[in-house]
C-alpha cells in the first residue's frame, strides 16, 4: 500500500533526528540462502573528494590545496598514489581488509553545481534535469516486484527523493522514547485517525514498525542525540532481522564547505567523522549480514581543486566515491586518476571527471541485488545503457 508522503510525513515528524535513513527491502530475499544488502549514503553539500582520498603523490596537489591540504604523513595509507582523510580510520580498516575502495574522479554526466539540481539528478537518475518525477531506489523495488514480492521502510521524518515512487513503503523514525503499546497519546491518535481512509491505516502501520523497532533494540542502550554510530547499529538492526529490508539510504548533511574548511581537523574533519562512524555503525548492527553487504558513498558533486580567500572551496565537479561492505571485490581504485596539473582540471578549476556515477549504481542493482539488466538501462536509469557495467566491483 502507498501512502501519500505529505500525510505519513505529519505523522512522523514529531520522531525525527537529523540523520535520515530510508530502507527498502523483500521478503522473499530473506528466505533465500542469498540475502544481499545494499546502503546508499548520500553526503549532502557536496562532499570534498580532494580531503577524502588525498592524491598526496600527485605533484600539483600541496600547492593547489595550500592550507587545507592533508599531508602525506597525516593522511592515512591507502595505496602508492593515495590516502584516506585521518577522520576515516574505519574506511582504511576495511580497505586494508579487501572490502572497500574508491573512485577518486566521480560524477554525474551533466555536470551542474547548484545543489537542488545536482541532488535531484542524483536520486531520480535521469540522464537530464527534471527528467524523471520518482526516485532511482523505488524503481529498482519496482523492478526487482517483477520477480518477488518487495516491501519498503523510510525510516525518517519524510523519505528523500531517491525513494519515493509507487513502491510502497512504511516509515520510522528514531527520536524521544515511546510505547505504542501503552501510549495515551498513541491510543488518542489511533481513535482520531481510525476513520480516516488514509490516516488510519498509515497511523496503524507506523505503530507496527514501532512495535518492531522496540523489539530489534530492546537490548540496546538508548540512542543518544547525534550519536551517528549508535544510531547507524541500531539502523542496520533492521536489515539483518529475518525477513528484514534490504536495501537502506542514509543522507548526511553539512559538506558544503565554502569557508573554514579545515585539513586534518576542523569543519570538514568532523563530519567525514561522522561519516567514518555511520560505516563502522552499519558493520556492527549488520553482523554476520555484513558479508553480503555492498555500502556506496556519494555525493551531488566535489569541490574546486584551488582554496577560496575563506579557506574553503566552491562548487566543483568530480569528487570521490567510496565502496565499502563485505561483498565488495577488493582492488585498487575505481576508474582513472585524470591529474591535477596545468591542463588538467576540468575548466581550470575541478577535478575532471572520468568515471559516471551511474555506472557504480548500476552495477551494484544488477550484479548484487539481481535487477535485470534491461530494466537497469531503461527504467531505473532512463537512457542509460552507454553506462555499462564495471566488472570485479561485487
Amino acid at each position: 500500500m502507498t501512502h501519500p508522503l505529505s500525510r505519513r510525513t505529519a505523522l512522523r515528524m514529531s520522531l525525527g533526528l537529523g540523520l535520515t535513513v530510508s530502507f527498502l527491502g523483500t521478503e522473499a530475499m530473506a528466505a533465500d540462502r542469498r540475502s544481499p544488502k545494499l546502503v546508499v549514503i548520500i553526503c549532502r553539500g557536496a562532499m570534498d573528494g580532494l580531503s577524502v582520498s588525498p592524491p598526496s603523490h600527485d605533484p600539483a596537489y600541496l600547492d593547489l590545496r595550500g592550507a587545507i591540504a592533508i599531508p602525506p604523513d597525516k593522511a592515512l595509507a591507502l595505496d602508492s598514489d593515495f590516502g584516506l582523510h585521518p577522520k576515516l580510520a574505519t574506511i582504511q580498516r576495511l580497505a586494508l581488509a579487501g572490502q572497500a575502495r574508491i573512485a577518486p574522479a566521480v560524477a554525474w554526466p551533466l555536470h551542474i553545481r547548484s545543489h537542488f539540481e545536482a541532488q535531484d539528478l542524483l536520486e531520480t537518475g535521469a540522464d537530464k534535469l527534471y527528467g524523471v518525477q520518482t526516485g532511482w531506489l523505488n524503481r529498482a523495488v519496482q523492478a526487482l516486484s517483477e520477480d518477488r514480492s518487495a516491501r519498503a521502510i523510510a525510516v525518517a521524518p519524510q523519505a528523500p527523493l531517491i525513494l519515493q515512487g509507487p513502491a510502497a513503503y512504511d516509515t520510522w523514525s528514531p527520536g524521544a522514547p515511546f510505547n505504542p503499546a501503552g501510549s495515551r497519546l498513541a491510543s488518542i491518535l489511533q481513535d482520531l485517525y481510525q476513520p480516516d481512509p488514509v490516516l488510519g491505516p498509515a497511523f496503524a502501520s507506523g505503530l507496527a514498525v514501532e512495535h518492531e523497532a522496540m523489539a530489534l533494540n530492546a537490548n540496546a542502550p538508548a540512542l543518544k542525540a547525534n550519536d551517528a554510530r549508535d544510531f547507524a547499529t541500531a539502523a542496520a538492526r533492521f536489515l539483518a532481522a529475518p525477513g528484514g529490508p534490504a536495501i537502506a539510504v542514509i543522507s548526511l548533511d553539512g559538506f558544503d564547505t565554502h569557508a573554514n574548511q579545515g585539513a586534518a581537523e576542523g569543519q570538514l574533519a568532523n563530519r567525514l567523522a561522522g561519516l567514518d562512524d555511520v560505516l563502522a555503525g552499519l558493520e556492527k548492527g549488520l553482523g554476520s549480514d555484513w558479508a553480503q553487504t555492498a555500502v556506496v558513498v556519494a555525493t551531488e558533486f566535489g569541490r574546486t581543486a584551488h582554496v577560496n580567500g575563506t579557506g574553503g572551496t566552491d562548487h566543483g565537479t568530480a569528487s570521490t566515491l567510496i565502496l565499502a561492505g563485505g561483498a565488495i571485490k577488493g582492488g585498487g581504485i575505481i576508474g582513472d586518476w585524470p591529474g591535477l596539473g596545468s591542463g588538467q582540471l576540468f575548466e581550470n578549476r575541478d577535478t575532471a571527471p572520468t568515471l559516471d556515477m551511474r555506472r557504480v549504481f548500476k552495477t551494484l542493482i544488477v550484479e548484487h541485488l539481481g535487477v535485470d539488466r534491461h530494466l537497469a538501462d531503461t527504467r531505473v536509469f532512463p537512457e542509460s545503457h552507454d553506462a555499462g557495467l564495471i566488472s570485479g566491483l561485487v
